[in-house]
């Protein structure tokens, strides 16, 4: 039997970023089970062309960076950071593992097993119940069973269940013939198509319009099936080092709409006048928010397609026509149908973080995942009450309507009203890699001004939210204060 501190469960970006602070902070040792064949999790079956949406470096795990601070200088990211192409993080993890996580003699890593989940419930006691907790996984290639006593904690970082388009089908159907595949296939193409509809209207299908504009389809060759509009956040807006006065001023200009708001449409008229929101047309009000970020470039390009189709979820694909929730269109038998309604950011039921031997890794500022589990980690290694511990990780739901943006803003002022109370926890945030909201750099006198300018809109900020929130609430009947507006 093997023996280990703590057992984490899922080599994707959660958990390596949770083993990472453990390591760094702790003399624990650590074993990590992952199906996967290499760290990375949905990563390593994302399509060809993906990049973050945000700067490489709020991304990966703590103790090394991802890229080189580099300012892009071409494309429609230009003159920001540098987005991390997909196979850069996915090397960037491989990395992380064999050249600092096995080498320091205290990881244990079982690529291609299967955690149970049923394991969660069924472990048993060790003989010495002091000793910890026996649990198990079995190789996916031989069929092996191991089994492992858990001394101190069991860590589920699986729980938010990132899933991309080529880890499933489709959830509708399609007629023999037709042309489909996941967005991963558009990299691959050999024929053109006489058309091509995107399904899906989140970060990836902007992202498989984007890629078909910039390799020369006509934007009069695109379809974009979007059930619902998004709001999208500005990438200028959310940038760290050169451009952290910017960045800064933004979020302090985040809680002047809130205090100064009358109601809840009123918030989003605001936002949107100081871009802190954007949406792609000015006659469609969206009732998305998924944290999706774009430029001004990438918005005018996106602009450019036409036909945006608006009648809800595709039922079935045909070789003539499609059929969705709300009519039917024509189509062409060669049309190219490109797949992008899998759920990246599945909005979970809250759990308690710190739940006795166990650890569930969720988001405590929303939206950024890696963040969230190095901050878990150091909360597990720098504090023992678990009420205390769950206090200061309060879990921010990923967002899916548009008004969970003020859930989402809500959670992150409860979180940092309870951080900033925390001398030892703003030390940690400032030295912290991923924090990426923090600066080394003392703040100018003009950001200075402007932050203190700030303060009088906090304390109504909070309480303007708190009483959105429980408008949201009390509006459970069906009723939503946007489209009612």
């Amino acid at each position: 039997m093997l023996e280990t501190d703590y057992l984490v469960i899922g080599a994707g970006a959660m958990g390596m970023a949770f083993t990472d602070v453990i390591l760094d902070e702790t003399d624990a040792t650590v074993l990590l089970v992952d199906r996967a064949s290499r760290p990375g999790g949905h990563w390593n079956d994302a399509y060809p062309f993906v990049r973050l949406h945000q700067p490489s470096s709020f991304y990966g795990v703590n103790s090394r960076p991802l890229g080189s601070d580099r300012i892009d200088t071409d494309g429609w990211n230009a003159g920001l950071y540098e987005l991390a192409s997909g196979a850069e993080v996915v090397a960037y993890f491989d990395q992380v593992m064999h050249q600092q996580f096995i080498p320091s003699g205290r990881v244990t890593y079982f690529p291609m097993h299967e955690f149970d989940p049923g394991g969660l419930e069924s472990d048993r006691l060790a003989d010495d119940a002091e000793d910890g907790r026996v649990v198990a996984f079995t190789s996916t290639m031989s069929g092996e069973t191991t089994e492992v006593l858990v001394r101190r904690k069991l860590v589920d970082a699986t729980y938010m269940n990132v899933t991309v388009p080529s880890q499933r089908p489709p959830g509708y159907e399609i007629a023999d013939g037709v042309r489909h595949g996941p967005v991963n296939e558009l990299a691959s193409l050999t024929e053109p198509a006489d058309h091509y509809t995107i399904v899906g209207a989140g970060k990836t299908g902007a992202d498989a319009c984007l890629f078909l504009l910039r390799n020369g389809v006509d934007p009069s060759g695109i379809s974009w099936i979007t059930p619902r509009d998004s709001w999208f956040l500005d990438r200028a807006l959310i940038q760290p080092g050169q451009f952290f006065a910017t960045t800064a001023a933004a979020f302090i200009d985040q809680f002047r709409c809130i205090a100064e708001s009358t109601s809840i449409p009123d918030l989003f008229d605001q936002l949107e006048r100081a871009g802190l929101l954007l949406r792609l047309h000015d006659d469609v009000e969206p009732t998305m928010y998924r944290c999706s970020t774009i430029t001004t470039a990438e918005r005018d390009q996106l602009q450019r397609i036409d036909d945006i189709v608006r009648l809800g979820r595709v039922r079935s694909i045909g070789t003539d026509e499609i059929v969705l929730d709300e009519g039917t269109i024509p189509t062409t038998p060669n049309t190219f149908y490109i797949d992008c309604t899998a759920d990246g950011l599945e909005r979970r039921p809250a759990v308690p973080v710190f739940d006795g031997d166990r650890l569930t890794l969720q988001t405590v500022r929303h939206c950024q995942q890696v963040f969230s589990a190095a901050f878990i980690a150091h909360v597990e290694a720098a504090y023992s009450d678990a009420d205390r511990q769950n206090t200061l990780c309060g879990v921010v739901p990923h967002p899916d309507t548009a008004t969970d943006w003020i859930r989402a803003s809500y959670g992150n002022s409860l979180n940092s009203a309870h951080w900033n109370a925390d001398a030892d926890l703003r030390a940690w945030l400032e030295a912290a890699r991923l924090d990426g909201f923090s600066s080394s750099e003392p703040p100018s006198d003009e950001l200075v001004a402007v932050m203190m300018g700030a303060l009088e809109h906090a304390e109504p900020a909070l309480a303007k939210l708190e009483q959105y929130v429980a408008e949201l609430d009390a509006s459970h009947n069906g009723s939503d204060p946007l489209r009612d507006a």
